[in-house]
């Protein structure tokens, strides 16, 4: 962390500005949602489907309007956009904390998720055009304290339920009104590099009309539905060993503490070696390996019991875990300067808008494939087949982008010493 904070202090004040930012809107948001669905059927006593309902509304909300979310930002310029998004979330997290009705909770969830579609290009937008030529290391930067935040986010929420989940999301939404101030006070004014063509359908067609972007956007969804299991398969494997979810905090702890500590050393390693898309290949090729550990151990549970028992239950699902972190590390820096590239600096919020779109759609498609997957091994006792699933999603996802670089989509096709490099 001392390493990102060193980095950090060699870029511009808007880069530290949205880097504190972006930390700090984790905390809040993470100190939030981890407990929501507990609030929203312990404390509220909403039906199941009802906090399914709520939780959705949220998550559609975010992924369905990023595309819109861009558009703004490229329109109208990134510092408004991220402004409008913190004060819906004041706003959404207000209601959240203080209202039981359910549609005031839909409403509030609703707000929460648009608030993210509004700011969540924009920022990636700003801090790719403050970079310059120094986008990777600050995307690398960015993804660390994007990662602290996560860690942090869920212990203060666990101290201030101590109070109470209202406490919890006014402290939230105080913590997002605090930084909507500061945004007005010293971030500066930043529109698009290239304002691109007019009126928002116009920029639409001008993005979905970007073949490179567009197929490179496709090819990646695989990446981030492996990258979800973080919160899906793993997770429900660690329940299915050890017969209790606390343990599945484990995995978030490991994703986050390694990031933190090793993104910036793992970018400058990478850099120094790969190009841009030898890097995303053998990224995602290392998400592929990821899932090996729980694929050999499929079936096997260890012959002892107590809690060695346990730590080696657990030890295919940490070691995924940790693979998947060291992946995301090599993977997202270049992942987010390559859009730009793609992009050609024209209409970067709404390229970044669409691909989050692409991205989520992905993921909802993808996570019900796995859960479907779940629901055979259990089943026919096949317990390999999620995570033989899996595999060859990332295989896929790999040969996509390596067919992607070849026929020259992604810069300059490779030569045979790339190749071997790969």
């Amino acid at each position: 962390m001392t390493g990102a904070i060193a980095q950090a202090r060699t870029f511009s004040r808007p880069t530290k500005v949205l880097l504190i930012n972006q930390f700090t809107i984790n905390i809040g948001f993470y100190m939030l949602m981890p407990y929501l669905a507990g609030h929203l059927s312990y404390t509220v006593g909403l039906a199941t489907w009802a906090v399914g309902l709520v939780l959705g509304v949220r998550n559609v909300a975010q992924q369905g309007m990023f595309l819109v979310g861009g558009s703004v930002a490229d329109r109208f310029g990134y510092r408004p956009a991220i402004i409008a998004g913190l004060a819906l979330r004041v706003v959404g997290f207000t209601l959240l904390g203080l209202v039981t009705s359910l549609p005031a909770l839909i409403l509030g969830a609703a707000l929460t998720g648009l608030a993210g579609a509004l700011f969540n290009p924009a920022v990636r937008a700003y801090v790719a055009a403050e970079a310059g030529d120094r986008q990777t290391e600050a995307f690398a930067v960015f993804n660390v304290f994007y990662q602290a935040g996560i860690l942090l986010g869920p212990l203060v929420g666990l101290a201030l339920m101590t109070v109470n989940f209202g406490a919890v999301c006014l402290v939230a939404a105080a913590t997002f009104a605090v930084l909507m101030l500061v945004q007005l006070g010293v971030l500066p004014a930043r529109t698009a590099p290239a304002a691109g063509p007019a009126g928002v359908l116009a920029g639409w067609r001008t993005v979905v009309g970007n073949r490179s972007f567009v197929l490179f956007s496709v090819a990646m969804t695989g990446s981030y539905l492996l990258n979800y299991q973080v919160y899906l398969a793993l997770p429900i494997q660690v329940r299915q060993v050890t017969g209790s979810e606390r343990w599945a905090a484990a995995l978030f702890v490991v994703s986050g503490a390694l990031t933190v500590l090793g993104q910036v050393r793992v970018t400058t390693w990478i850099r120094r070696r790969w190009t841009a898309p030898g890097a995303l290949i053998a990224g995602v090729l290392l998400m592929t390996g990821a899932f090996l550990p729980p694929l050999l151990a499929a079936g096997r549970p260890p012959d002892i019991t107590g809690p060695l028992a346990t730590a080696i239950a657990l030890g295919p699902a940490v070691a995924s875990c940790a693979l998947l972190a060291l992946a995301t590390m090599i993977v997202y820096p270049f992942e987010m300067a390559t859009i730009v590239s793609l992009a050609r600096d024209q209409l970067v919020a709404t390229h970044y808008g669409f691909y989050n779109t692409v991205s989520g759609i992905g993921i909802a498609a993808g996570n019900l494939l796995v859960g479907a997957a779940y629901d055979l091994a259990t089943r026919n006792g096949w317990p390999a087949v999620p995570w033989l699933m899996l595999c060859m999603t990332g295989l896929a996802s790999a040969v996509a982008l390596y067919g992607l670089w070849r026929h020259g989509h992604l810069g300059r096709a490779p030569s045979e010493r790339d190749v071997v490099a790969v």
